[in-house]
């Protein structure tokens, strides 16, 4: 019962909740950039589908769709029976995604505007979601991690491709990554370095518990 009396003062009342991270700003400018010629064959995204088990029929969610690259991708891949959640915060991309569909007569994008914290999707409703370089962006991962998991169905694969930094220079370590995820009730299946040639690039996979 005396055993308090003998703990530094400074760690009296001390939380154990790690820092917050540095986060990068979003981006807002021209969506040609990801646009560029022989992209799906350097990020190998079939592949990546498949380690996702996107297949016909899915629901998949791509978080930060931004101009709809993976979108269009994942929409092809289900088919008309499956769906395509094309999420964003920016409502100008959210625009350009919607029309996007409608030129290329993908009716299985359904596109949502979302919050920094809660993507808006139905509870229960994915099976396959993916952040392609934008968890180095998002503010309040717990929160969002949190209202993400509710939209994924038991068993539900959650991809993140990203690169190592400090967070403010897009990209964000991988070990803070897999911590923050793990801690939101996921656990990590599949760690892959394909998605980019020198290796830089982690691509994490996690389920939900």
């Amino acid at each position: 019962m005396f055993a308090l009396l003998l703990l530094p003062a400074c760690l009296i009342g001390q939380s154990s909740t790690p820092a917050a991270h540095k986060t990068s700003a979003p981006y807002t400018g021209d969506l040609s950039i990801f646009e560029e010629p022989g992209r799906d064959t350097r990020l190998q995204i079939d592949r990546v589908m498949k380690l996702l088990h996107i297949a016909t029929g899915s629901v998949v969610a791509d978080i930060g769709a931004g101009g709809g690259w993976f979108s269009v991708r994942a929409a092809r891949k289900v088919g008309p029976a499956g769906r395509v959640y094309a999420e964003d915060i920016n409502a100008h991309y959210i625009d350009a995604i919607r029309d996007r569909a409608e030129r290329e007569h993908l009716t299985n994008i359904i596109t949502v505007l979302g919050t920094e914290g809660d993507p808006k999707l139905p509870a229960s409703s994915v099976d396959a979601v993916l952040m392609l370089k934008v968890y180095h962006e998002i503010a309040s991962p717990t929160t969002l991690l949190s209202s993400l998991r509710s939209s994924m169905k038991a068993g539900a694969r959650f991809g993140i491709i990203d690169r190592n930094g400090n967070g403010a220079d897009h990209g964000l370590d991988e070990n803070v990554v897999r911590e923050e995820v793990e801690k939101a009730g996921f656990k990590q299946v599949g760690r892959y370095d394909f998605t980019k040639a020198d290796g830089q690039d982690y691509f994490l996979i996690f389920q939900k518990r």
